[in-house]
């Protein structure tokens, strides 16, 4: 004769739920720490062989390697990067990141309220990789210190001109706040590009510009132009040998352009603290580091914290610049 089934005890039930629930969970958890499952695609908003598709190729192999699966690199140029950053923007399958420049992090949507994303909103900072100052950039023929050259310009007032690749951009934005830091007028002239701005300062039909580094200094050591200043608060171990436009008496100025990389507001913290903490230990890698100074920039690597406040830095002094003088797109 069979004992018939003894009764399951409270605690039993207890014991054998809690089993069940970690059967359940376990699996959750471990899905989450494959993160990725597939490649992860690298967006970048400018052409091939651009200094931020130059930066992201540097990243993607070593980002690959610590992350177990492939990272490749997929440009949309257009817009002045925001059209990538606008596909960033809207990814939702946890697995499409940017590398973008500064305008496409801050003053997109002040600045054009037809952009389709807003960089507030719609992104998530990941990691600010490297930053770099501009060079207040003149004709080789000017003999003045930059302090005297200034009092020059001011003298000047809108007679003379200065110019950028177009309106918005960031040489655009600062000059218009140099302009308000310093008393200096002069009027502004887009051009097509960088290339023909340099040629309008050799030409003599415009009198200054706020110029990347590698661009600027490459005329300089050429005989082509001379550099007065840097925009960063002091001097600029990429241009070591330029004083910073605070030693010329301009005050409460600093401007840099960066590059960094940002997630969909989407994907889960936890896969953003981890792109965060491997971008920044690449960056920091000397290999690295000094592949990225060749290219004009200087490393920073920190986090999603340090980027946000350097996005609402930025966004503060832009979205006066841009109100101020009621900029628009051309």
């Amino acid at each position: 004769m069979t004992n018939p089934q003894k009764p399951i005890t409270r605690r039993q039930a207890l014991a054998a739920a809690a089993s069940l629930t970690a059967a359940t969970v376990l699996p959750t958890a471990h899905a989450q720490a494959a993160w990725p499952s597939r490649p992860l695609k690298l967006v970048v908003g400018f052409p091939g062989g651009s200094s931020p598709d130059l930066t992201a190729r540097l990243l993607a192999e070593p980002l690959a390697q610590a992350l177990g699966q492939p990272v490749v690199v997929e440009n949309r140029p257009g817009a002045g990067g925001n059209i990538a950053a606008a596909q960033v923007a809207r990814a939702d399958d946890d697995h499409t990141i940017g590398l973008m420049i500064n305008g496409n992090m801050t003053i997109a949507k002040i600045l054009n309220p037809d952009t389709t994303y807003d960089p507030i909103k719609d992104l998530t900072p990941v990691s600010l990789i490297a930053t770099a100052p501009l060079v207040l950039s003149v004709p080789a023929t000017v003999a003045e210190s930059g302090a005297a050259y200034l009092a020059a310009a001011k003298a000047a007032g809108d007679k003379w001109n200065y110019g950028t690749p177009g309106v918005g951009t960031v040489g655009h934005l600062g000059m218009e706040l140099l302009k308000s830091r310093s008393g200096i007028a002069p009027v502004h002239v887009p051009y097509p590009g960088n290339p023909q701005v340099i040629a309008a300062i050799i030409g003599g039909q415009i009198q200054m510009s706020l110029l990347p580094p590698g661009l600027a200094m490459a005329q300089v050591r050429g005989g082509k132009l001379k550099a007065i200043g840097v925009t960063s608060l002091g001097r600029s171990s990429l241009v070591p040998d330029v004083p910073s436009l605070a030693d010329a008496g301009v005050r409460d100025f600093q401007l840099e352009i960066w590059n960094a990389v940002a997630a969909p507001n989407s994907m889960p913290k936890a896969n953003v603290n981890k792109l965060a903490a491997l971008l920044t230990e690449i960056v920091r890698r000397e290999d690295i580091r000094q592949k990225i100074f060749a290219q004009g920039w200087q490393v920073a690597g920190t986090g999603p914290e340090g980027l946000a406040r350097r996005i609402k830095s930025d966004t503060a002094a832009m979205t006066e610049v841009i109100q101020r003088n009621n900029i628009r797109p051309g």
